[in-house]
């Protein structure tokens, strides 16, 4: 397929950003677009799944873009609240990750289009939706393009409540991603039964989300056992949904094989695939098996590959600095906000070594993978078509919306048989 014609790429540039990104960045070559044209571009193309690469740090995010162009593919860069709330331990937050983003891709002139995603805004109680009624505007003021309302810590009935008093203070042309089911591996997964509560919950009162994100046998993090994603359990809950046009999102993939995410991509509904704890690692230089997952010396500690990622010395202090902390395992990712800037001063080479090493692994996932290749020019298209920064709904209003009231939603969700697994921390 051929790349974009520049004459449509200022096309797209003048009509597809959406206002914040206008208001931010008037000046700017970069197209920042809203997730609804991610999401679309991949189903144009049809079994690809669009990387959510999570920017944890700087290094990450620059390969990751470099390997979007080589790839002619769409991207989203995303950080998670845990991640990048205002309890933040990544130097990548909600408020400058737009800016950071935008200012990358104008520095290597990046023209494949980029959504900027808050990935996981955890709801867990009515003390945060009140905050919320406030921060999610902030982050769209951001520069923020597509949210993941994440209310999947409560019981359904209070997952959907909380999804539809929110849903007010999320753009109507932003990307929208909802949860059900925390992220726990095998344990709680999620049902056919809990997802069409969700969805149809949602479409009754015209809220119609880009995706919807399973416990479909994945975990965050470091991946610990061979349980991985279900992908039959994924494809017959897609096929449930269909009749409200809501495409998957695949969270957890860090971990989980090569093989196992083209199943995903040839055989269900997801469009989206974040992938975390093995870009970190990667730009650092610890050494990882071929789908990214950390490979741990005899007492469990990551092994730094010389010459690959950050220096040697570096790397040095950086673990002392986790002793010193109680830090081992998945809690390195602290490490994230206390060493950018040490990281950032490190002599130019290295810098460009710990983001080639990210570029190299992610160009081979959006090719090899995922076949997201040659989506950039998919979602140029679908924002030609338009003539817009907003595509509308992919779905329409089907379900009576008389039919879920707050009060019959508490009653319907007495009638699931859900399990959602033991308590604990989840979130990233």
């Amino acid at each position: 397929m051929a790349r974009i014609a520049p004459s449509d790429f200022k096309k797209a540039l003048a009509v597809g950003r959406p206002p914040n990104i206008q208001a931010l960045f008037p000046n700017s070559n970069a197209l920042l677009v809203s997730g609804k044209f991610i999401d679309l571009a991949m189903l144009a193309k049809g079994k690809s799944i669009c990387m959510a690469a999570n920017g944890r740090n700087t290094f990450v995010i620059r390969g990751a873009l470099r390997a979007a162009q080589r790839a002619n593919a769409t991207l989203i860069i995303e950080i998670a609240k845990s991640e990048g709330g205002i309890d933040a331990y990544c130097p990548i937050n909600y408020w400058n990750m737009a800016r950071t983003v935008d200012a990358l891709c104008n520095e290597m002139d990046i023209s494949v289009p980029v959504a900027i995603h808050a990935d996981h805004y955890g709801i867990k109680n009515q003390k945060d939706i009140l905050t919320a009624k406030t921060e999610i505007p902030s982050m769209f003021d951001a520069g923020i393009t597509s949210i993941a309302i994440d209310a999947s810590h409560m019981p359904d009935a209070d997952n959907l409540l909380a999804s539809l008093e929110l849903n007010p203070f999320v753009p109507e042309w932003a990307g929208l991603e909802t949860e059900v089911g925390e992220i726990k591996g095998k344990e709680g997964l999620s049902t056919k039964e809990e997802a069409l509560f969700l969805i149809q919950g949602l479409n009754a009162h015209g809220v119609f989300p880009n995706w919807i994100a399973l416990n479909n046998g994945t975990t965050h993090g470091i991946e610990a056992s061979d349980q991985g994603i279900q992908v039959e359990l994924t494809a017959e809950i897609h096929e449930a949904l269909t009749p409200y046009h809501v495409s998957g999102a695949q969270h957890g993939t860090s971990g989980n094989s090569s093989d196992r995410l083209r199943q995903i991509a040839q055989k269900t509904r997801t469009t989206k695939a974040n992938v975390a704890t093995a870009l970190q690692m990667i730009s650092w230089g610890v050494e990882v098996n071929d789908y990214g997952n950390a490979i741990l010396d005899a007492n469990g500690g990551f092994i730094k590959v010389k010459d690959q990622g950050m220096s040697e010395e570096m790397w040095t202090e950086m673990q002392a600095y986790a002793e010193s902390k109680g830090w081992k395992g998945g809690n390195y990712k602290k490490l994230n906000l206390p060493f950018e800037s040490r990281l950032l001063a490190q002599p130019k080479e290295i810098r460009e070594r710990m983001a080639d090493r990210v570029e190299q692994f992610v160009y081979n996932m959006l090719v090899n993978v995922l076949n997201a290749q040659d989506t950039a020019e998919l979602a140029i298209d679908q924002i030609l078509k338009t003539a817009s920064h907003d595509p509308g709904p992919k779905a329409k209003r089907i379900e009576d919306p008389t039919e879920w009231t707050p009060a019959k939603i508490v009653e319907r969700a007495k009638s699931i048989d859900a399990d959602k697994g033991p308590k604990g921390n989840f979130e990233d």
